[in-house]
């Protein structure tokens, strides 16, 4: 097994091989770090501060769009609800918590660390598939900050939405989101705590107000939905989380080596849960009284129908700041993917390809797609599948590794110690396009079937299951990938011993 220096340092590069940033410290107001790892100095992050982080990377009224969707069209009942928005966060949070744990390992990006798994040219496949697939993510948010920008301006003032304003708007909330994200970590952790209290002030509001106001016997009374719905249901809330997968590191690479791995899977699932669940439960009895909201064009503007002006306007607004940060968050992400894929940009002017793509993408789902919420959620089906396959391979590899080489990280060059053969490592690229080819054999969307999706996997909606499993043990039985030499770390598995027996297991 790899082992880390037995100080416990990361391994990084020395200034003939990699550039070093001018501000690296996360203190400074700009981040300017890319992907090299971060110094052992300057991790001075802490646990509990992946909570608001992945609250903020939740405020999102979709969710009550999605929890309505699990009422009218999946036919379950209220009780079947509260499975589905307590399992969703457990499972896709719970990978995102895991993975999360190669961050305070590598100190570095996510994909930046997943070259050590493909190999320097084989990383680009996943990589690019990845950094596509937040295109899409990224696209969804923003229509959904404009839309709730809109739905504001109607509630205020009488203002209704033209192409025009549609146009204003979405320039608006993009330009914010380019803004905050390109700030870096020290602007996200600060906007995520604020976002954190005040959208949780308000949510309390909502839900006391359909408490009192909501018919109860109607939601009660709804019947039971079949099984097979409940599970497709986890899938279609859990797919949002999963895609925050392959970023977990980016946002534990400040954390020292010393932070409790148990902690952060547990703040990572905290964090969600707090915002998933109540907000899944909140859409569902909603839907009860308002059956077309799951089917609307404009996926926001229901709640100006549902709620007083007095608690609309406010809650839009908090929300509002929720979705930018969500948006700020993924292209935070993509901004290191995209340096990962060749790109020799600073990460702020690489965020910027990801901003003018949502504008593009953005205009035509809220001008021409005449159904966002079908659109959305088979976006989220196939979203689940292109990472499903990234994950297995990750977190099979991550169990068998304690460290990271810094300098073979950044080294793209054939002496790299992560050039494996020819630049990529078989065993990971083979076991990944396995899992993507299972993944889409099981899966059905509006637009696209697979021919196993009649199966019980395929009619439970685990295509994305499929995939994990599938590259997860491939990558397993497949014969080792070399791995560059490490001094020895007699203290190196002390600090997470489950996961450290784990890994001797499977070597």
């Amino acid at each position: 097994m790899p082992a880390e220096p037995a100080d416990g340092a990361i391994r990084t590069p020395n200034a003939a091989s990699a550039p070093t940033p001018a501000e690296p410290s996360v203190e400074t107001s700009v981040e300017t770090r890319g992907l090299e790892p971060v110094p052992e100095g300057e991790r001075t992050g802490r646990v509990r501060e992946l909570v608001p982080t992945w609250v903020a990377a939740n405020i999102s009224v979709l969710l009550l769009t999605m929890g309505a969707g699990l009422v009218i069209f999946n036919k379950l009942n209220i009780w079947q609800v509260l499975v589905v928005a307590i399992a969703a966060p457990v499972v896709s949070y719970g990978l995102v918590g895991l993975i999360s744990i190669a961050g305070k390992r590598g100190g570095a990006p996510g994909m930046a660390l997943s070259r050590a798994v493909f190999g320097q040219r084989g990383n680009l496949f996943p990589g690019a598939l990845i950094w596509v697939a937040r295109w899409g993510w990224e696209t969804i948010n923003a229509v959904s900050g404009a839309f709730a920008m809109l739905t504001v301006l109607d509630l205020l003032f009488g203002v209704r939405k033209n192409t025009a304003l549609i146009v204003v708007t979405l320039v608006l909330f993009v330009g914010c989101t380019f803004l905050v994200s390109g700030l870096g970590i020290s602007a996200l952790r600060v906007c995520s705590t604020w976002s954190t209290y005040l959208f949780g002030a308000f949510s309390v509001l909502v839900l006391g107000y359909l408490v009192v106001e909501s018919d109860w016997s109607a939601v009660f009374d709804k019947p039971a939905g079949s099984t097979a719905m409940m599970i497709a249901g986890i899938g279609t809330i859990a797919a949002g989380g999963i895609s925050w997968v392959p970023s977990g590191p980016d946002f534990t690479r400040y954390l020292p080596r010393t932070a409790s791995a148990k902690g952060m899977v547990g703040a990572t699932i905290g964090g969600a849960a707090v915002v998933v669940i109540p907000m899944v439960l909140m859409g569902a009895v909603m839907a009860v009284g308002t059956p077309d909201l799951a089917t609307a064009q404009d996926p926001v503007s229901f709640i100006g129908n549902l709620l007083p002006a007095w608690i609309a306007v406010p809650y839009l607004l908090i929300a509002l700041v929720g979705m930018l940060l969500i948006n700020s968050m993924s292209m935070y992400s993509a901004g290191f993917t995209a340096q990962t894929l060749g790109i020799k940009v600073p990460r702020a002017a690489a965020v910027s390809v990801n901003a003018v793509i949502s504008l593009v993408f953005g205009f035509l789902l809220m001008v021409v797609a005449t159904s966002f919420f079908g659109s959305f959620i088979s976006f989220l089906t196939l979203l689940a599948v292109a990472f499903s396959a990234w994950i297995g391979v990750f977190g099979v590899d991550m169990l068998r590794r304690t460290s990271y080489d810094g300098a073979a990280l950044l080294d793209t060059t054939r002496t790299s110690a992560y050039w494996y053969r020819g630049g990529y490592a078989w065993q990971a690229m083979t076991a990944w396009g396995a899992a993507l080819v299972v993944g889409l054999l099981f899966t059905k969307v509006d637009w696209f079937g697979g021919p196993l999706a009649g199966t019980w996997i395929g009619r439970n909606g685990l295509g994305w299951a499929a995939g994990i499993v599938t590259s997860g043990l491939l990558y397993a039985v497949l014969p080792r990938t070399a791995a560059p030499a490490a001094p020895a770390a007699p203290d190196a598995a002390a600090e997470e011993p489950g996961l450290a027996a784990a890994g001797s297991l499977s070597n």
